[in-house]
């Protein structure tokens, strides 16, 4: 009589299953964007099949929607009992705030590698997404900006909105770069930058004194060339839609041309892609030369590149958005060239930074450096393009973060 042939043990499924799930798409999301993932990629990531993964999430734009949320709901509630802090004198109220810091540098730590999706990515969330998601980042303002009024109650509240503001930017700054320093060497780094926000003053507008930033269409008015209006074109098309939304046929419209045309000037997309990456990173680069000719010392060269890279963004809106959103769109040789001119530009602010403040390394240095242009990244598109006072003031902005321009005493 044949051996009785032993029960195969139920397959059980692993209780964290979601959250692995979450995990490998929010990882795959930040290092590739939305539309270069798969749900099968995802489902071979965590090491199950596709129907299993449709058990969890009926498709991708839902799994995108989780993953697109997660820093900002850590962020509101690991913020809750720091937020529930008195506030009734300008000590308690500082305290508040320093837990507000801690508490937001801690969560933003922990999700390095994925909490950047919102920041390029979230433009595909539709619209009530979007909206949703605005909020939970509002409400952090708002915890923010109630501890800072009790903290300095004579801070200007539109002063107290950018001060805010370049707190957090500071710190959220780290998931747009790899720069790697010890932990705790990175958190008091991040600690400092935002206090130095959260303690200094701007500039009234009526004070300022500056040349206007630059004509945003400037240099497309120099060269009215139907491939230079493409380009234009194929610019605010990528940056409103994304290069996977935007078409050839949207791009020939915008310049009254038919598909067809457009192929007599461009191979395709990733051609118009590229040449518009070749010009964000030309116009940038002209920008530094200039201010490396008018500076005198260290500190005249910072001074310089910052108003520089302020300016060239204010005129640039778009194109750096692209810049910086769309080259894993790339070919993989163009991608490493144009990465490799990031890096280049960061590496000269490093060395820049370094001189005015000798007591830092290179890599904190670079931490610096990002969570500078950082604030820069997510002020610029809240200000008037033509506004010479609000570009001053973001460059003394991001000089309080770099720690290269002394805060005045608290009003």
């Amino acid at each position: 009589m044949p051996a009785a042939v032993p029960a195969a043990a139920p397959r059980t499924r692993p209780r964290d299953r979601k959250r692995r799930i979450e995990e490998a798409a929010a990882l795959a999301f930040a290092q590739h964007g939305y539309h270069a993932v798969g749900m099968q990629d995802i489902a071979a990531a965590v090491g199950i099949s596709a129907p299993a993964l449709y058990r969890h999430f009926p498709n991708k734009y839902a799994l995108f929607v989780r993953t697109a949320f997660t820093l900002a709901h850590r962020l509101v509630e690991d913020t809750d009992a720091a937020a529930a802090l008195p506030l009734g004198t300008p000590d308690e109220a500082r305290a508040a705030l320093d837990a507000l810091v801690e508490a937001v540098i801690a969560t933003t730590v922990e999700l390095r590698a994925t909490g950047g999706i919102y920041r390029w990515e979230g433009r595909y969330l539709e619209h009530d997404d979007r909206e949703l998601l605005t909020s939970e980042f509002r409400t952090l303002r708002r915890r923010f900006e109630a501890a800072h009024a009790g903290f300095r109650p004579a801070v200007a509240e539109v002063d107290r909105g950018l001060l805010v503001l370049a707190a957090l930017s500071a710190i959220a700054s780290i998931t747009a770069h790899h720069t790697t320093v010890a932990a705790r060497t990175l958190r008091a780094l991040l600690a400092g930058a935002a206090w130095r926000a959260l303690d200094g003053s701007l500039p009234s507008p009526g004070s300022v004194d500056a040349a206007p930033p630059p004509d945003p269409h400037a240099e497309a008015s120099a060269d009215q060339g139907r491939r230079a209006r493409l380009i234009d074109a194929a610019i605010r098309q990528f940056a409103a839609r994304g290069y996977n939304e935007a078409t050839i046929e949207d791009i020939a419209v915008a310049v009254d041309l038919t598909p067809s045309g457009v192929y007599r000037h461009f191979d395709g997309k990733s051609a118009l892609l590229l040449a518009a990456c070749d010009r964000a990173a030309v116009s940038l680069e002209r920008a530094v030369l200039r201010a490396r000719e008018e500076a005198a010392s260290p500190s005249e060269l910072m001074h310089g590149l910052v108003r520089a890279y302020v300016a060239h963004t204010f005129g640039n809106l778009e194109l750096t958005r692209v810049y910086f959103s769309e080259i894993a769109n790339l070919a993989p040789d163009e991608q490493r060239r144009l990465r490799a001119l990031q890096r280049a530009h960061v590496a000269d602010w490093v060395a820049v930074l370094q001189a005015v403040r000798p007591e830092l390394g290179g890599r904190e240095a670079a931490v610096l450096v990002h969570a500078g242009l950082g604030v820069v990244a997510d002020q610029a598109p809240l200000l008037s393009v033509g506004d010479a006072a609000a570009a001053e003031r973001l460059a003394c902005l991001v000089e309080i973060v770099l720690g290269v321009r002394a805060a005045a005493d608290p009003a």
